[in-house]
C-alpha cells in the first residue's frame, strides 16, 4: 500500500519513550503539595533544536512556568531520550515513533499531551544540486532504509531511491550540524526539521527539494509528529506539579499563536537564528501549513501512527494505544478547549491560508500594541 506523503510527518525525531501513566491529580486548581517539598522541586524538561518544540523555551522566556509557581529547568539540544529513558528527566518534547518504539523496553515515560501534528520535515539539498538524483552517490546526512518519511514522502516526491547504499550517508547527531556541514560543503544534503530548511533558503546556502504534511491526502487520516511526554515516575511522586506543567504547556502553545512576534524573538534567540527566520517557521506551525501545533488529543492520530508502524514493520514491538497516551491530566489540568480557543481567538484574527506577508504585518501590528 503506498501512502499519501502527508503520512510522513508522524516520524519526526526517533526518541526513546516509556510506559502507561499511572497517577494524576483530579483537581483542577492544581495545589503545591509543600508536605512533600514540591514547591522546591525543580523540575527538568528536555527539548530538541526544531521549530516543533518551540512551546519549551516559550514558556520560560514569556513567563509561563513561574506564573503558575513551576520551577523549571529546560535543556535544549540535549540527549533528552536518553536521560528519559534512564529517569534522569521529568518531561521532553519528543518525536512519537522513538516514544512508542521504547514502551516494550521499559522507559518510565507516556504521553500527557499532543504537541505537533506533523509538516515542516524537510529533505534539504546544497544550491549545486540542479537535480534531485544528482544526489544519488554524494555524501548526506540520512539514512534512507531506516527513515520512514523517505518511504512516504521524500522518494515518492524526488524519484530519489529508498536505498541507504546508493548513497556515502553519514550520521551527524543535530540538524544544526548537519547545516554547517551542509553550509561548509562536507555534505550534499540532509533531512531536518525547520528551522534548518528555512535558515538554508534564508541565507541561499540550500534548498528544499521534498518536504513533508501531517494529513493523508486520500483518506483524511490524521498522525502525529511528536509529543510532549511526562516521566511516569514523576508523575507518581509530583502529580500536582505534572498537572501544572501540563497546563503550562497549553498556556506556551496559545502564546506561539495570540504573540508571534514576541515568540519569534524567543525562537531567534533559543535556535541562534535570524528573526526573520523565526518568524517564518512561527507562520508555518500557526497558519501556513494549518495549525499544527496542538495540546488535543484526539486518539485517532496515534492509533493511525501505530498502524502504520505496524504496516511498515517500522518497530519490534508496538505497545497499545493505552500504553502510549494518557490524557487524564489534560483533561484536569483546567486546559482551555484547542478547537474552542482557534475559532474564538485566531481565526478573528490570523485565518488559516493567509499568506505570509499579510501574516507579518498583522503579527507586527498586534505584538506593537501588547
Amino acid at each position: 500500500m503506498k501512502l499519501s506523503k502527508k503520512v510522513q510527518s508522524l516520524l519526526l525525531v526517533s526518541v526513546i519513550g516509556g510506559s502507561l501513566m499511572s497517577g494524576c491529580s483530579n483537581s483542577k486548581d492544581t495545589k503545591v503539595d509543600s508536605a512533600k517539598g514540591s514547591e522546591d522541586y525543580t523540575i527538568k524538561l528536555g527539548y530538541y533544536n526544531c521549530d516543533h518544540m518551540t512551546a519549551a523555551p516559550v514558556a520560560v522566556e514569556a513567563g509561563i512556568y513561574k506564573d503558575l509557581g513551576l520551577k523549571v529547568e529546560t535543556v535544549g539540544n540535549g540527549k533528552v531520550p536518553e536521560a528519559m529513558a534512564a529517569g534522569q528527566m521529568d518531561a521532553g518534547y519528543i518525536g512519537t515513533k522513538g516514544l512508542v518504539g521504547a514502551i516494550p523496553k521499559g522507559s518510565p515515560i507516556v504521553v500527557a499531551a499532543n504537541n505537533h501534528k506533523g509538516g515542516s520535515e524537510y529533505l534539504v539539498a546544497s544550491n549545486d544540486i540542479k537535480d534531485p538524483k544528482d544526489l544519488i552517490g554524494k555524501k548526506i546526512a540520512a539514512d534512507p532504509d531506516g527513515d520512514l518519511l523517505w518511504t512516504t514522502d521524500y522518494g515518492p516526491q524526488t524519484g530519489l531511491p529508498v536505498d541507504s547504499s546508493k548513497y556515502e550517508c553519514v550520521n551527524i547527531d543535530s540538524s544544526k550540524d548537519a547545516y554547517l556541514a551542509m553550509k561548509t560543503g562536507q555534505i550534499k544534503a540532509f533531512s531536518t526539521c525547520d528551522p534548518w530548511g528555512s535558515v538554508a533558503e534564508f541565507e541561499k546556502t540550500g534548498k528544499i527539494i521534498a518536504s513533508t504534511k501531517y494529513k493523508e491526502e486520500s483518506t483524511g487520516k490524521e498522525y502525529n509528529c511528536c509529543s510532549f511526554a511526562l516521566n511516569t515516575n514523576f508523575i507518581k511522586e509530583k502529580p500536582e506539579l505534572a498537572q501544572k506543567l501540563v497546563l503550562a504547556h497549553t498556556k506556551a502553545i496559545q502564546y506561539i499563536y495570540t504573540n508571534p512576534v514576541e515568540s519569534a524573538k524567543i525562537f531567534a534567540k533559543a535556535y541562534s537564528v535570524d528573526e526573520e527566520v523565526a518568524l517564518m517557521t512561527i507562520y508555518k506551525k500557526t497558519v501556513g501549513e494549518g495549525r499544527t501545533l496542538t495540546w488535543k488529543i484526539t486518539g485517532d492520530e496515534y492509533k493511525n501512527n501505530l498502524a502504520l508502524y505496524k504496516e511498515h514493520k517500522a518497530l519490534e514491538e508496538i505497545p497499545t494505544y493505552e500504553q502510549v497516551v494518557n490524557d487524564k491530566l489534560l483533561k484536569s489540568c483546567g486546559a482551555d478547549d484547542f478547537d474552542k480557543f482557534i475559532k474564538e481567538k485566531v481565526n478573528p484574527v490570523f485565518p488559516e491560508k493567509m499568506n505570509y506577508e499579510d501574516w507579518k504585518a498583522k503579527a507586527m501590528e498586534i505584538d506593537g500594541k501588547n
